[in-house]
Order: structure tokens, then C-alpha cells, then sequence
């Protein structure tokens, strides 16, 4: 039993990194049939808390903890990093680029999570132990790894199919146009404050599960705020009725899907694995996206990868193991209660003072 509890932050994000390549790819195909990235960020979080509701409030019921003022402000602020921002810069960025330049892009998570759990004392940054240059090498092998991916091309590779599995008809040609200079870099800029936004909120997100333990119903507070907020923003910028009529069609499937599967499935385990593993754990693991949407990407939209993305997907995934195993290291520290008790008491007084 034991064993298998040791195991389940593992396997919890190997289906969170699964549920986030079949968006990337559902939402890019979605997008380039005229679905508004503002509207699929409001109907998502609508139908997660038409789930989240009903089962926060049977399952949690007993063990909800009181809400004060300051506990709103905090998943308040959490929602607004996490979802707001996040999801609505990053589909706009969706628009400009590949599934697999995003997911590329996502592997400097590790990075920016680890840099700013650092600056907070959440993590021990120290080279004179092994477990410390693992974790600080890996961190810089993810960065380096993604700057071979997107930068260098080199030789082209003959691509798994020769014709697209689906072909999308009716797109807009200004959509997703990868192959000009200004888009890529409209693109490119997009994602990174995206997932920016993304870290800090895994740094956030760790405290706040401390302060309020109910998953279910802080989850169930984050699609509140985040469906206000989303809603707030696409009344301003998406007034076209058009945009939120939905038929029954790949757009509605996408909205469906991460409403149910991401805003659901994956908050609720990411939210389990920040708490036992704390956020640097979870960041780690964004690597894995980018090996998913590549396989992916070349067999649905028959893309041809070059030799230098394949390099730099081992170095990625090699700068990976490296920041887990020094990660793992850590397990009986943190089980006997010193650096945990020292450390996040710390970064709790540090990170609470900044959301108030």
C-alpha cells in the first residue's frame, strides 16, 4: 500500500502530461476552424463547475474548511495566474504557432518554477551536494534543450505519414501561419508569459492547499473566479454573437473535452501532486508534452521533424531524470519533518505577504 501511494504523484502526472497533449492538438485543430480562444476559455470553466459544484459540496461537506476574507483573495489571485491568464494567453499564442512549438516551449516550466521556488526558499539550491548539481544541471539541460528544439533545424527527417490523418477544411489561413517570421515571434512571446503565469502559479498553488486542504472545493473556487474573470475579458474583446454559437463539431468536442478533462481531471491531480510533492515536482514533468505532441504532431498533421528537434528532445528529457532524481533525493529529508517544517513555514509567510 505503501508502495503504490509512493508511486501515485508518478502516475498522476504521466495522465496530467496525456491529458494536456491531446488538448494542445484538439484545441490547435479547434482553433483553426474559427473557435474563439475567449469563448473556449469561459464554457470550460462553466462546465468544470457544473462538476466541481456537486461534488465538493457531497464529498467535502464534513471536512471543508472555513473561508475567510484572505483565504478568497489568495485562490482568487490563484485562479487569475493559473487559468486566467494562463489559458487565454496561451490559446491566443496557439494561434500563431504548432502544437509541438508550444509543448517545446513548455519544457522551460521546470526552469522557471525551480528559479522562482528558489528566490522563495521553497528549494534548496546548493552545488556542493549531489543532489543539488542534479537538480541545478537539469534545470539548465531543460533550457539548453529547449533552445536546440526551436532554434537549431538541421537536416530534415523523412515524417512518420506523408498525408495528414485529419485534414481541416474551412480554416482560416492567417491562423497558425508558423511559417512567417512575425507570427513565430507573436507566437513564441504569448506562450512564454503564458507559462510564466503557469509556474507562478505551481509556486502559488503550494500554499495555498496548505492553508485550505479541500481539493474538491478549491478547485471548485479556482473555475469560479477564473469563469468571472474569463467572462469579464471576453466581453470585452469577443463581442461577436458568432463566436458563441456551438454546433456539434470539433469546437463543441474541445470545449467538452477540457472542461471535463483538463479544468476537472487534471486540476484535481495537480493539485494532489503539489501537495506531496511540492511544485518544482510537478513543473518536471512538462517535458513529457513535448515527446507526446511530436510523436503526435507527425502522424495527425504529417509534420516533418528535423534532426535538431530530436537532439534537443533528448537533452530535454535527460535534463528531466536529472531534476527528478535530485528531487528524490530529498524523500527522507522531507519525511523526517526538518526541511519541510523549516522551509515552507518560510515560504508561506514569504508568498502570503506578497498576495496580501
Amino acid at each position: 500500500m505503501s508502495h503504490l501511494k509512493a508511486t501515485a504523484p508518478y502516475v498522476g502526472m504521466m495522465v496530467v502530461q496525456l491529458a494536456y497533449a491531446s488538448s494542445s492538438i484538439l484545441c490547435k485543430l479547434a482553433l483553426d476552424q474559427g473557435l474563439s480562444f475567449l469563448a473556449l476559455a469561459v464554457y470550460r470553466h462553466l462546465i468544470a463547475l457544473a462538476v466541481f459544484g456537486p461534488l465538493a459540496f457531497v464529498l467535502e461537506r464534513n471536512q471543508r474548511p472555513s473561508l475567510s476574507f484572505y483565504v478568497l483573495v489568495r485562490i482568487f489571485i490563484l485562479a487569475l495566474f493559473g487559468t486566467t491568464l494562463h489559458q487565454n494567453v496561451y490559446y491566443a499564442g496557439l494561434n500563431y504557432t504548432s502544437p509541438t512549438v508550444a509543448s517545446a516551449l513548455g519544457s522551460v516550466i521546470p526552469a522557471f518554477t525551480f528559479i522562482m521556488a528558489a528566490i522563495l526558499r521553497m528549494e534548496k539550491v546548493s552545488i556542493k551536494t549531489a543532489k543539488g548539481r542534479a537538480r541545478l544541471v537539469g534545470t539548465i539541460l531543460c533550457i539548453g534543450g529547449v533552445l536546440v528544439f526551436t532554434f537549431w533545424k538541421g537536416h530534415l527527417l523523412e515524417g512518420f505519414v506523408r498525408t495528414p490523418l485529419i485534414e481541416v477544411h474551412g480554416s482560416d489561413p492567417k491562423r497558425g501561419a508558423i511559417n512567417d517570421q512575425e507570427n513565430w515571434l507573436k507566437g513564441t512571446a504569448l506562450i512564454l508569459t503564458s507559462l510564466f503565469a503557469y509556474s507562478a502559479w505551481l509556486i502559488l498553488q503550494a500554499v495555498v492547499s496548505r492553508i485550505y486542504p479541500a481539493r474538491l472545493s478549491m478547485n471548485t473556487l479556482m473555475c469560479f473566479f477564473a469563469l468571472v474573470q474569463s467572462s469579464a475579458i471576453a466581453l470585452i474583446f469577443e463581442r461577436n454573437a458568432s463566436s458563441w454559437r456551438m454546433d456539434w463539431n470539433i469546437k463543441l468536442l474541445a470545449i467538452c473535452y477540457n472542461g471535463i478533462v483538463i479544468s476537472c481531471l487534471t486540476y484535481y491531480l495537480q493539485t494532489y501532486c503539489v501537495s506531496q510533492k511540492g511544485p518544482v515536482f510537478v513543473a518536471t514533468f512538462s517535458p513529457v508534452l513535448l515527446v507526446i505532441v511530436g510523436i503526435a504532431s507527425a502522424f495527425i498533421f504529417a509534420e516533418r521533424l528535423h534532426i535538431g528537434s530530436l537532439i534537443g528532445a533528448t537533452i530535454i528529457i535527460v535534463g528531466l531524470y536529472c531534476v527528478l532524481w535530485g528531487k528524490s533525493s530529498d524523500t527522507n529529508e522531507k519525511n523526517s519533518g526538518v526541511e519541510k517544517s523549516s522551509g515552507m513555514h518560510a515560504t508561506e509567510g514569504q508568498v502570503e505577504h506578497c498576495l496580501c
